[in-house]
């Protein structure tokens, strides 16, 4: 594997000349939490990118070498890098075929779950601590700690937002001695009006309920997206003809015929926002308890950008 410092190197570089070039993007995901100083290494990289500059992104990235290797599209999976698509949520895959693994970056037009402008917020070539912990709240169980930890690191440095990615009950004590969270941030984590959590089972039992809920929804998210994702992969995979060595350009430019046969621009708002937040609660009454439901956040504005 390539050692982190070179990953590190390597996509700060990529991150920091798509900026000289007026291309809005940011790191997030793993790279950003090691810079934030909440996680030791990473394999891969995640890229927040203003949609309308798609194509100099794309261009950019053709052009990138990698230990002298040609970048192009990660297998059949990924979406094209295109902004009518990244619009919608879509993420593009790329990849440099390293040995012993390949190096990947995913490509993110909107924020998974997040509930503000992210390229309003940047940290220099990084996305702010806020926009990676609400990315962070996903199905991995792996996520959380990161979640939590920015969370920490933003009340440190008097951030109040930081309320609302504590996931852990003595977490949530331990801050008390911080300023309290405000009415607004209660109504966004009704949790929170437990302050100060002194009730542990229930703390404990209602930030089960809310990585449920957080984990239901991103599932959900998932199924939409790979329900049109099947017929568009086989439809790349027989146009592509099982070739691997394809430029970005021309991989580029099937993927663009398949995706506009078999992808639509808005999945998520086409199955509608409020009905995926609707069914993620639904499911967590069922298996956590329906007494839980009124405690679980307004998730509704966590669709920023869609």
């Amino acid at each position: 594997m390539v050692p982190y410092a070179e990953l590190e190197s390597f996509f700060s570089g990529l991150v920091a000349t798509a900026q000289s070039r007026g291309i809005t993007c940011a790191i997030t995901s793993g790279m950003a939490c090691v810079h934030f100083g909440v996680a030791a290494t990473t394999k891969d990289c995640d890229v927040l990118c203003d949609a309308a500059k798609s194509d100099d992104f794309r261009a950019l990235i053709a052009g990138t070498l990698l230990r002298g290797l040609s970048p192009n599209y990660r297998g059949h999976l990924s979406p094209p890098l295109d902004a009518r698509w990244m619009r919608g949520g879509w993420t593009s895959h790329f990849t440099w075929r390293t040995k012993p693994e390949e190096t990947c970056l995913d490509i993110f037009g909107i924020a998974p779950r997040g509930s503000s402008p992210w390229d309003r917020q940047l940290h220099g070539i990084y996305a702010c601590p806020n926009v990676v912990a609400e990315m962070k709240r996903t199905n991995r169980e792996k996520d959380w700690p990161f979640a939590t930890a920015l969370g920490g690191q933003m009340l440190e440095e008097g951030d109040l937002e930081g309320w609302l990615h504590l996931h852990d009950a003595d977490i949530l004590r331990r801050f008390m001695k911080h300023p309290a969270p405000t009415e607004r941030l209660m109504g966004l984590r009704p949790l929170l009006g437990l302050a100060p959590f002194t009730d542990t089972l229930r703390v404990k039992r209602l930030l089960l309920a809310e990585r449920a809920f957080w984990s239901e929804l991103d599932e959900l998210r998932i199924r939409i997206y790979q329900k049109h994702l099947r017929p568009y992969v086989s439809a790349v995979r027989r146009a592509s003809s099982g070739r691997r060595d394809l430029e970005v350009a021309e991989s580029h430019a099937l993927r663009l015929e398949c995706a506009l046969e078999h992808l639509p621009f808005h999945p998520l708002r086409d199955y509608g926002l409020e009905q995926m937040v609707a069914e993620a609660k639904a499911n967590v009454g069922v298996t956590v308890g329906a007494d839980v439901v009124e405690w679980l956040p307004a998730a509704e504005y966590n669709f920023d950008g869609l």
